[in-house]
């Protein structure tokens, strides 16, 4: 228990210190942008920087080139906060222009505008993260209920789909909206690379004392269709373009995958002996349990979390603890409020009906505003037509719920629109935050210098491969071999879901758009040694293991550990220029 109030405590200061860094960061952006001082470079670039920009013949020609390459071409911060904002290339892929936000505003200052941007990322990763585990993965689970789906369907599908859904979104957002699609691939096939390698590698040194050995009909099925999934990647980047029902067949090869499970499943209980089917039952039911066991824990948390409102050393009293309390809860309001007010939520512990009679009536108005910013050109009268649209209909959702809800206990007919709109506006927050951390990567890209596609394939993988790495960790040392199974699973089938529903839906939408032409793939020869790399890490595992009887050990990890590690050095190496191959320098 202590331990339990430890890492609730220290959660609970993390939480603090993204909400409080959050208004931090919008106060500067407030005094920037809406308040700028009169020194500011927004003015000042309408004055001497313009006449002395457009007289620079360099200036004028980069200005006709696609991208924003040019950028790199100046020192001078007022030519480059002029550049970004004249430059067609160098517009917002999201929301905020980054870009002109570091050089217009922090140009003398590059040091405090590397800080505000990294604070700026950490918080859109918590942002990412938390909306996945607290409001999408809640409705993933209630509906697996509702829709009574077996334990291992609900495992490859709802549970895959919670788990992946920040590699998803920003694939789809990489390829859809920003048009630099080699983010999205290589921020898949970077934590796909990261899961197999790394987290499988981490869970077999920890737990090689204990000889534990895998189910090898499950672990060769997942690495087989892993083996297929990769090479169907590489042959649709080696030819350059591909249509829709191409895309439609890479991105079902995960029902086959699916299906494929549920036979074995099938099969397996309806074959072995009472035994084995009881042993059997034991290594399923955790994954079903995965979902039901989490509840008293989520649950003992939350109690937790609200009697370590402060902090058990600090001894005051009742009046002074009371107003301390309050403060800590409205410090943490701005980054959950917006999502609060919604995300229709239903469950037990966390229903109140004041906070789903707003969510409901607010949510069509922020699809409203999603719809306007993802059309170009949106005159005015369409785009009022669309918000009272969505007023009218936020207003009707609003009195149902006030009017067929209790303030004590949260619905219990008719709960799958509830659900369902839970889901729909966790996803729409999902893909608003993926759409932002793409823009922030290219932004940081360009500022630093070094390619997008290099951040994807280790930030922006790391950070949405971070979750993986600590729950299947925890699960294979804490949980026996059930545990072990479940976390070696999770880490094939997980990545699968991943490279075939992000990449494989990225390329049905982008491929749908262009309908009937081709889909053109981004040129990335990078992307080859990342696929082939991958492979060789799945082949180690899949020569090794049989031979070692199925046992993880030292050898198996310190295997995958040194096969990513090279791949590492190998594009690090090449994206600071510190390797030539061929006579070349490659910039990645």
């Amino acid at each position: 228990m202590a331990s339990s109030n430890i890492s609730i405590f220290q959660s609970k200061k993390i939480s603090l210190f993204l909400n409080i860094s959050f208004l931090l960061l919008l106060s500067v952006f407030l005094k920037t942008h809406i308040f700028p001082s009169n020194t500011s470079l927004l003015h000042l670039s309408l004055g001497t920087t313009t006449i002395s920009s457009v007289s620079n013949p360099l200036f004028l020609r980069s200005i006709r080139t696609d991208g924003c390459t040019g950028l790199q071409n100046y020192q001078d911060y007022e030519y480059k906060c002029l550049y970004v904002k004249r430059h067609i290339g160098c517009r917002p892929k999201g929301y905020i222009s980054y870009l002109q936000f570091f050089y217009c505003n922090f140009g003398q200052f590059p040091f405090l505008g590397h800080v505000v941007l990294l604070l700026w990322l950490l918080v859109l990763f918590y942002l990412l993260g938390n909306t996945t585990a607290n409001y999408f993965c809640s409705s993933l689970e209630s509906l697996s209920k509702i829709m009574k789906l077996s334990p291992i369907i609900a495992g490859v599908t709802l549970l895959s789909l919670g788990n992946g859904a920040s590699d998803v979104f920003a694939s789809i957002v990489s390829f859809t909206r920003s048009g630099s699609g080699d983010v999205g691939l290589n921020s898949v096939l970077g934590g796909a690379f990261f899961i197999s390698s790394v987290v499988v590698g981490i869970i077999s040194i920890l737990i090689s004392s204990r000889h534990i050995a895998v189910d090898k009909p499950s672990f060769i099925r997942d690495v087989l269709f892993s083996l297929f999934s990769l090479i169907s990647l590489f042959l649709i980047i080696a030819i350059g373009k591909i249509n829709l029902w191409g895309a439609i067949c890479f991105a079902s090869i995960y029902f086959v995958y699916v299906f494929a499970v549920s036979a074995t499943h099938f099969f397996c209980r309806n074959e072995e002996t009472s035994n084995s089917n009881q042993d059997t039952g034991e290594i399923a039911i955790p994954l079903l349990g995965s979902v039901d066991d989490e509840k008293p824990i989520l649950l003992e948390k939350t109690d937790l979390e609200e009697q370590l409102q402060i902090p058990s050393f600090l001894h005051l009293n009742s009046s002074t603890c009371y107003y301390f309390g309050k403060i800590l809860h409205v410090l943490e309001l701005p980054l959950q409020l917006p999502r609060r007010l919604t995300i229709p939520v239903v469950s037990e512990e966390r229903w109140s009906k004041p906070y789903a009679v707003i969510s409901v009536t607010l949510a069509p108005l922020l699809l409203a505003a999603l719809s306007n910013t993802q059309r170009e050109n949106v005159g005015l009268r369409s785009s009022l037509v669309t918000y009272l649209t969505a007023g009218l209909i936020g207003m009707v959702f609003g009195n149902l719920a006030f009017v067929t809800t209790k303030n004590s206990t949260p619905p219990k007919r008719c709960l799958f629109p509830w659900l369902a709109g839970g889901f729909l506006m966790s996803v729409t927050w999902t893909y608003i935050i993926a759409e932002e951390l793409v823009s922030l990567l290219l932004s940081i890209g360009h500022i630093i210098g070094i390619n997008p596609s290099i951040l994807g394939l280790t930030v922006l993988a790391w950070g949405n491969s971070l979750g993986d790495l600590i729950a299947n960790t925890a699960m294979a040392i804490n949980g026996g071999t059930d545990g072990t199974q479940i976390a070696i699973s999770g880490c094939y089938a997980g990545p699968l879901f991943n490279v075939l529903m992000g990449i494989g839906l990225s390329l049905v939408l982008s491929s749908w758009s262009v309908y009937p032409s081709y889909f053109v793939i981004p040129t990335d020869p990078s992307l080859y040694e990342t696929i082939g790399f991958l492979i060789g890490g799945l082949l180690w595992a899949l020569v090794i293991l049989p031979k070692k009887n199925m046992r993880l050990d030292r050898f198996l990890g310190g295997g995958l550990l040194t096969i990513y590690v090279c791949f590492l050095f190998l594009r690090l190496a090449r994206a600071l220029g510190l390797l030539n191959l061929h006579g070349t320098s490659f910039k990645l």
